[in-house]
């Protein structure tokens, strides 16, 4: 039997905080059962099993990660915004770490069609307007941002960075300027306005 109360939303979210708390990949319906002191068929009347599960996390992360994205870089444009979509996702690692694992987990083109990772794409598109890229640049330029974002973040998150100085914000801001001055001078394009 079910446990009252137990429902999709309740077993993404409880997910979530176990992916913090404990890692990705630590999430799994055996897992949930024993954290909500269920049987784990008890989960399957809400999740079809633990590669679904995983999925409905990763959305959630994109879509919390996205709603961040959203507020710190509405009003702004060119570097501002850059800097704004930027630090969000570096803080983002850093305050929820299984959760930003989670936005990495593959999902089928359908479910990645309606995802937050959708709304970031595009928040990245509307950041690079202020650089005035073309195509195909600006899809290489997405990748260009999505690749510092995520690989610094990973390595700091993994301890890279503490064996040696500078402090990673410096090396932080100094990424973000190079960024900037990349994107204004981008091959091929007349410079954009700082």
């Amino acid at each position: 039997m079910v446990r009252v109360g137990l429902n999709v939303d309740r077993l993404v979210r409880a997910g979530a905080e176990m992916a913090d708390r404990d890692g990705f990949e630590a999430v799994t319906p055996s897992a949930l059962a024993k954290l909500f002191d269920v049987q784990v068929a008890s989960l399957y009347s809400h999740v079809r099993n633990g590669q679904d599960l995983k999925a409905r996390v990763a959305l959630f992360a994109l879509q919390a990660l996205a709603d961040e994205a959203s507020g710190a870089v509405a009003g702004r444009a060119g570097k501002d915004a850059l800097v704004a979509l930027a630090d969000v996702h570096r803080r983002f690692a850093s305050e929820h770490p299984g959760l930003f694992a989670a936005t990495r987990f593959p999902l089928d083109a359908d479910k990645a069609a309606n995802s937050g990772g959708v709304r970031l794409a595009q928040m990245m598109r509307a950041v690079l307007r202020g650089y005035a890229l073309a195509e195909p640049d600006e899809t290489h330029a997405v990748r260009l941002l999505g690749s510092v974002f995520l690989g610094f973040s990973t390595l700091e998150l993994s301890g890279s960075f503490k064996h040696s100085a500078p402090a990673p914000q410096e090396s932080w801001l100094r990424t973000l300027d190079a960024l900037d001055t990349i994107l204004r001078h981008w091959p091929g394009n007349p410079p954009a306005p700082a």
